[in-house]
């Protein structure tokens, strides 16, 4: 009889212990429990150690840490009417436990599905140029987007980056050809600019030139200096009217100038 009775009290022991440890949960840091109370929500417990009392109540882990979702290749069509496909990274996290275990069945599933739709929808009001160019600016429509969806579901979409613009190969030799085009032409500003820019320093030394003739004098005789030091050839060069006027001028003095004459005379 003392048997049974330690056996049964052993037994009832046991079935503490188990239940006891059972009942023992630990948390990390980044984890957090979600307990519900006879199928009713309870508390967000966490983290470290948590107590769970079997058969009356229940808790579901949450990882709060930030979460890499790649979101697969989508065929988008843009607004200029061009097929690519395109794929990104989103980075999210959970900031309620409470809402993302009870407001959406998966919420993993719920916000890689959202990406795909909003990244589809998103990039299709845009043109070919402006996703290949202006990539930062759509990454930040795309997340305030998700952001602002998701929120509902205790998620904080906290960046979205475009990885690939994959274009097929008669858009690519398509976009060389433009480059190509626009480096003709801005080729061709440049020498224009250049040649405009000639142009007017030509006509400001012409019109200083003009204003001074010593100057242009000196400028001629340099030139001249500048062609005798090639002595392989000979050059004609012709004499401007104005050097010689000064000497004309000096030799018409000369010429006008009264002789005097002087009579030798006899002393006596």
């Amino acid at each position: 009889m003392i048997y049974d009775i330690n056996l049964g009290l052993g037994t009832i022991l046991l079935v503490l212990i188990v239940i006891a440890v059972s009942a023992i949960r630990i948390l990390r840091e980044y984890e957090r429990g979600v307990i519900f109370m006879l199928g009713r929500f309870w508390k967000v417990k966490g983290p470290g150690l948590v107590i769970v009392i079997p058969g009356l109540q229940q808790m579901v882990k949450v990882d709060l840490r930030v979460v890499t979702m790649d979101v697969p290749s989508q065929d988008v069509i843009s607004r200029d009417n061009v097929s690519v496909k395109v794929n990104a990274i989103v980075f999210f996290r959970v900031v309620d436990p409470e809402k993302a275990i009870i407001q959406v069945e998966n919420y993993m599933v719920a916000t890689s599905q959202l990406a795909q739709t909003t990244l589809r929808a998103v990039l299709g009001k845009h043109e070919l140029d402006e996703m290949l160019a202006e990539r930062e600016r759509l990454n930040l429509d795309v997340q305030q987007i998700l952001d602002a969806q998701t929120d509902g579901w205790g998620i904080k979409v906290t960046n979205v980056e475009i990885k690939h613009v994959d274009l097929n190969e008669t858009m690519i030799r398509a976009i060389a050809r433009q480059a190509e085009a626009e480096r003709e032409r801005r080729a061709k500003v440049i020498h224009a600019e250049g040649e405009k820019q000639a142009a007017e320093s030509l006509m400001e030394a012409a019109e200083m030139l003009s204003r001074q003739p010593a100057a242009m004098q000196l400028r001629y005789l340099q030139t001249l200096t500048q062609v005798a030091g090639d002595k392989s050839s000979t050059i004609v060069f012709p004499v401007p009217v104005d050097l010689l006027k000064g000497v004309v001028e000096a030799s018409t003095r000369i010429d006008a100038e009264p002789t005097a004459v002087v009579t030798p005379t006899r002393a006596g």
